[in-house]
């Protein structure tokens, strides 16, 4: 937050220069040199008189007097549906894709065999709402509160940023490997080293490979939003999502198998030990940033807290799979998780900013404060309003394309029969739904404790997009099995 030394001169008050504060950053903006009167702020009036609250002059934002400001860009709903659209349909084809590539990597030797993979597919793909998403929320909010304005300042963030994300990614990919041998044990009641092995090393080593890959892409959308004049929130998180799910899919079946030719253990044994020993190099590097030192020691408890979530929808994948009649499950899984996890990124993103621009951490709008209920995410004519009615109308045309394409490669176990594709939408409806409103909830509660929710936010709404999609739609091909809905082939 801006802060300004206020000194009285004769009848006016003015301000020096201030002194930026945004989560512990502390930086002094000075006034290029001349005549510094040119660069002071005259307040001739209380900021009562002038209709500003506490909030807005903190901010100084809203102060109409000074000549150091950064207001928020205005965006109509039809220019933010614009943007949003074709980073929302790559994003969507890039989930298809990873649908269409799980459909047939599932027949592999090494997912037939070790079933545990399915439980690692929703943690590693949940990475890029853990990591992936989370970083371009973070640079998004930093474009447009202009951290990144000066070419030093934006390349420390970058490279901050880039390496607590290996350090993260690495450990989180083992600790999902441990969850899916555990949960893959408990109602097995079987336990075997060979397998576990495999696991955590194909888990480190995809995560650490896609991770570095996804991080460079969007250090290249960020700065060339930036560039161009786009609004990065709402592009930056969609296209992170785009290509995420397929290069980590592809990664994961690729390495898995590879290790799963190898009859000799220590090989992947030696694949995760190396991938691991690079940690303390990456922890390093980050921690000579202080944009990422802070989130190196405390920024764990989303990341793993998301993993957890996403690992119990892999149990609920893995168990869903191994049912001969629910088999087509797996095709359609990705897209309404990815889908899903898109659009509530965007939303998080955009509300985030939005408290960054006209809040001190701890405060929060007057419309945000009381009881919550669900018509405060969709009615009203806000920003965030007007962004939340955006994202929710794009869920079904969205889904019907995408569906439609998946029928067009023929891929997949069903027919688009009328009730299929209701029961299908209805699920994907339901989950934005549902993930809309906790993101409402859950950002400005993690702002009014003095949080920030594009480092804490993101992860837990993934992960829970992960949870809700792959339970609605388990529940929905469930359903349709049961009332015999033969024309949809379903499992066949």
């Amino acid at each position: 937050m801006l802060t300004y030394p206020f000194t009285h001169q004769g009848q006016f008050i003015i301000a020096n220069p201030p002194e930026l504060h945004l989560f512990g950053w502390w930086e002094e903006i000075r006034a290029p040199r001349g005549n510094p009167d040119k660069h002071r702020v005259d307040i001739q009036t209380p900021h009562t008189e002038l209709g500003l609250n506490p909030c807005s002059l903190t901010l100084s934002r809203h102060c109409k007097h000074s000549t150091i400001t950064r207001r928020m860009p205005k965006e109509s709903p039809l220019a933010m549906a614009l943007q949003i659209l074709l980073p929302f349909l790559l994003a969507g084809f890039g989930t298809v894709s990873a649908g269409m590539v799980l459909d047939v990597v599932q027949h592999w030797e090494a997912f037939q065999n070790i079933t545990e993979i399915f439980i690692l597919v929703p943690a590693l793909l949940g990475l890029k709402g853990n990591l992936e998403m989370t970083l371009a929320s973070r640079l998004s909010t930093a474009v447009n509160v202009g951290k990144m304005d000066s070419p030093i300042e934006k390349w420390n963030l970058i490279i901050g940023n880039l390496a607590l994300k290996q350090v993260q990614a690495t450990v989180v990919g083992f600790l999902a490997a441990l969850a899916a041998v555990v949960l893959g044990w408990i109602p097995e009641g079987k336990f075997q080293l060979s397998h576990a092995i495999l696991l955590c090393s194909s888990s480190v080593a995809t995560a650490f490979i896609a991770s570095l890959l996804q991080g460079i892409i969007m250090v290249g959308v960020i700065v060339g939003s930036k560039k161009t004049g786009i609004n990065p929130d709402n592009v930056a998180t969609p296209i992170a999502a785009s290509f995420g799910d397929l290069i980590t899919l592809a990664i994961l079946a690729f390495i898995s198998q590879g290790l799963y030719n190898y009859s000799h253990p220590y090989v992947a044994a030696v694949v995760c030990v190396f991938f691991l020993a690079l940690t303390p190099v990456w922890i390093v590097i980050s921690s000579k940033h202080p944009a990422s030192r802070t989130l190196l020691y405390s920024g764990w408890e989303p990341v793993i807290t998301a993993m957890v979530i996403s690992s119990v929808g892999g149990l609920i994948l893995d168990k869903t799979v191994s049912d001969p009649n629910l088999a087509g499950i797996v095709v359609y899984t990705p897209v309404i998780n990815g889908i899903g996890g898109n659009l509530v990124a965007i939303q998080s993103s955009r509300i985030s900013t939005h408290l960054h621009f006209h809040c001190a951490p701890g405060e929060i709008p007057e419309e945000a404060q009381g009881c919550y209920y669900p018509c405060r995410t969709f009615c009203g004519s806000g920003a965030n309003h007007r962004s939340a009615q955006v994202l929710l109308l794009l869920v079904i045309p969205g889904h019907l394309i995408f569906l439609y394409t998946i029928h067009l490669m023929k891929s997949g176990h069903t027919t688009l029969t009328p009730i299929f594709m209701s029961v299908y939408l209805a699920a994907a409806l339901l989950q934005v739904v549902t993930l809309l409103c906790i993101a409402d909830c859950m950002v400005h509660s993690i702002w009014r404790n003095g949080k920030d929710p594009d480092s804490f936010s993101i992860p837990y709404l993934t992960a829970l997009g992960d949870f809700l999609g792959t339970a609605l739609l388990a529940l929905g091909f469930h359903f349709l099995w049961v009332i015999g809905d033969q024309d949809s082939d379903v499992g066949d």
